[in-house]
């Protein structure tokens, strides 16, 4: 059994679903609340969440022997966050907890689209820094997953590029967050994380954004020449791309019924993440994230949807999804 530690944020997700479509598409698409008025609710639904947490849960449904690093209050939403992190079978033994303050948590609020908005507060996340990471475990895993980080940080993306610059290391998944997106790939810190990644994740607009390139193709070249062994890029409903330096391959979606787009993207990178400590090739890791998340974004939250290791195997041998391969 694999060991995965899965690094990042928590929160606790309160979903308000309206029947009503709020979005505004005018131009530019904008959630619109009407101010004075009292808009009916048709369910609020309390779930787990957090790109570390949705992580560590996908991959232990998958049969991996999961871990979570983060960090929690000692409120009743962080009591309830480690109960449902240990129900899923991940470890929490490299969690910290933190008296007196509030666990993460976002307000989620959501039309029959599957399109929301997130109003969210870090909360004790903004606490994931050196002195509160376990740096020993996760030297110790088969993998890590790196998910979004505050910029306070920094210190542990020092410290993840030291235990992969070992002889016997871990494999290493990248999600970067926005404040990395920022800083570029050409950061020194950040080149020289990516020269360790094994397999790097972005959305098109992060994608973009990292490389500052005009389109998701020519990010993925450049990402690949910065040493990435393999580049993954999503685009919603236009499926994904990705290259491992000799080809580019590219997946389109699943047709589903999309009820919440919420941990799509983290159901993607722990299906493909899975599919390679499975040593599975490339075009299989794309299809294993993409029926992961057509799962997710059928139900309400990130989580629900997740599949286990049976469920994969038996759609994966089902499921028509044909990849294209290009040169790169």
């Amino acid at each position: 059994m694999k060991k995965t530690l899965s690094i990042g944020g928590v929160t606790y997700d309160l979903f308000v679903r309206t029947g009503r479509d709020l979005v505004h598409r005018d131009g530019t698409q904008e959630f619109v609340l009407p101010l004075g008025e009292k808009i009916r609710v048709q369910e609020v639904i309390e779930a787990p969440g957090g790109g570390a947490c949705n992580t560590s849960v996908g991959l232990s449904r998958l049969g991996c022997s999961a871990a979570f690093a983060g960090v929690l209050g000692s409120d009743q939403w962080g009591e309830r966050l480690l109960g449902r992190l240990q129900k899923e079978g991940v470890s929490t033994d490299s969690v910290t907890i933190v008296q007196g303050e509030t666990s993460g948590f976002s307000l989620i609020l959501s039309v029959s689209t599957g399109e929301r908005v997130i109003l969210y507060s870090a909360g004790t996340n903004a606490h994931l820094q050196d002195p509160t990471f376990d740096k020993s475990a996760a030297a110790k895993t088969d993998w890590i997953y790196l998910n979004h980080i505050n910029e306070s940080t920094t210190q542990i993306l020092d410290d993840v590029v030291e235990i992969l610059e070992q002889k016997e290391r871990p494999g290493l998944t990248w999600n970067p967050g926005g404040s990395q997106i920022k800083r570029g790939c050409s950061d020194p810190l950040l080149a020289k994380l990516l020269k360790h990644t094994d397999l790097l994740l972005l959305n098109k607009d992060e994608a973009i954004m990292f490389t500052q390139e005009k389109d998701p193709h020519d990010a993925l070249r450049t990402l690949i020449k910065c040493g990435a062994t393999i580049v993954c890029i999503t685009d919603g409903k236009n499926g994904s791309v990705a290259s491992d330096g000799k080809k580019i391959y590219t997946c389109p979606i699943l047709k589903t019924e999309v009820r919440d787009m919420t941990g799509a993207g983290d159901a993607f990178g722990s299906a493909a993440t899975w599919a390679l400590l499975e040593g599975f090739p490339l075009p299989m890791a794309l299809r294993a994230g993409t029926i992961n998340s057509s799962g997710v974004v059928g139900q309400i939250g990130a989580q629900a949807g997740l599949l286990a290791d049976t469920e994969m195997h038996n759609k994966l041998k089902n499921t028509h999804l044909t990849v294209e391969e290009t040169t790169l």
